[in-house]
């Protein structure tokens, strides 16, 4: 039983090797061939810098081109994930990706890449996800495979977002983010103020979320809003009205302040006969108990 044992575990691992063997033969061949038509296909960066700038100019990438979000009292910006891809494939000549190296029981090893086939210029980020959701009521583990998925997906999307923006020029990152913002600010008539006002109105009428709530969640003040911020309220403001969150899974509801009542001065004129009337029956009733004949001779 136990040679069986040790052949079947000595098959599987065999079969483990040659399939890896097999997929790293695979990628290499790929590698290779995408390499080659880099050199014999080179790009033309005026061509795809204009191909960039027109994507830029599309109001769905637009909105979903910056990220922002507090940190230490100040608020961090940069390019999103959208953004990085649509800058990858306008640019050509790029593989990236994220791979998942080995599942272990707690946790994954990732790797996150991207490869600039013309240049031959390769940005790695090996990392580790644990397979653990923080939430604002404590955290648990994760042991369903979709959210396993889900979890690594969303960490190694974040890794090669920062391989991609690290292998392209930056100055066709920060050329494609300025155009993104211009094409928010020429996408409405009305100005940032009257439309930030607006949505705070709307906020209070339709989910009685007030103002401290939303820039809570912002986390500045109103007057501080961003395009970005005023996109990202504005999908929340979908996703409570097509009922996909309610209103207590994005926001911070304050507590309601107990009701304190003010005592009124006849209030003790009033309790006071009551209270005399209570201490003395509570003095007669001892005074009797006390008085009682109790002995010893009664007791037997």
């Amino acid at each position: 039983m136990d040679n069986e044992l040790m052949t079947t575990q000595q098959d599987k691992m065999q079969l483990n090797s040659a399939q890896g063997q097999a997929l790293v033969g695979r990628q290499a061949q790929e590698v290779q061939m995408g390499m080659f038509v880099a050199k014999k296909f080179p790009r033309d960066e005026n061509l795809a810098y204009s191909k960039i700038m027109n994507a830029c100019q599309r109001k769905s990438l637009a909105e979903q081109a910056c990220y922002e979000y507090k940190r230490g009292g100040t608020k961090v910006e940069g390019a999103s994930i959208r953004l990085a891809e649509a800058l990858a494939r306008a640019w050509g000549n790029v593989d990236y990706g994220v791979i998942e190296l080995e599942q272990k029981k707690d946790k994954s090893e990732m790797m996150a890449y991207c490869w600039d086939l013309e240049s031959n210029t390769r940005i790695t980020r090996i990392f580790s996800v644990k397979h653990w959701r923080d939430t604002r009521s404590g955290g648990y583990a994760l042991t369903d495979s979709r959210d396993i998925y889900e979890m690594t997906a969303n960490m190694g999307a974040r890794r090669m977002r920062a391989c991609i923006l690290q292998a392209l020029p930056g100055y066709i990152v920060d050329a494609a983010v300025e155009q993104c913002r211009t094409t928010l600010r020429g996408a409405y008539k009305e100005p940032l103020a009257d439309r930030i006002r607006t949505m705070i109105t709307t906020y209070e009428k339709d989910f009685q979320v007030t103002k401290e709530m939303l820039e809570n969640y912002i986390g500045s003040k109103s007057e501080a809003f961003s395009e970005n911020d005023f996109v990202r309220l504005r999908n929340v403001y979908k996703s409570l009205r097509d009922g996909m969150s309610t209103r207590e899974e994005m926001f911070d509801i304050p507590k309601p302040k107990p009701i304190v009542t003010e005592k009124s001065p006849f209030d003790d004129i009033l309790e006071e006969p009551e209270k005399k009337k209570k201490g003395k029956k509570d003095k007669q009733e001892q005074v009797d108990f006390e008085e009682l004949p109790f002995t010893e001779a009664e007791d037997e």
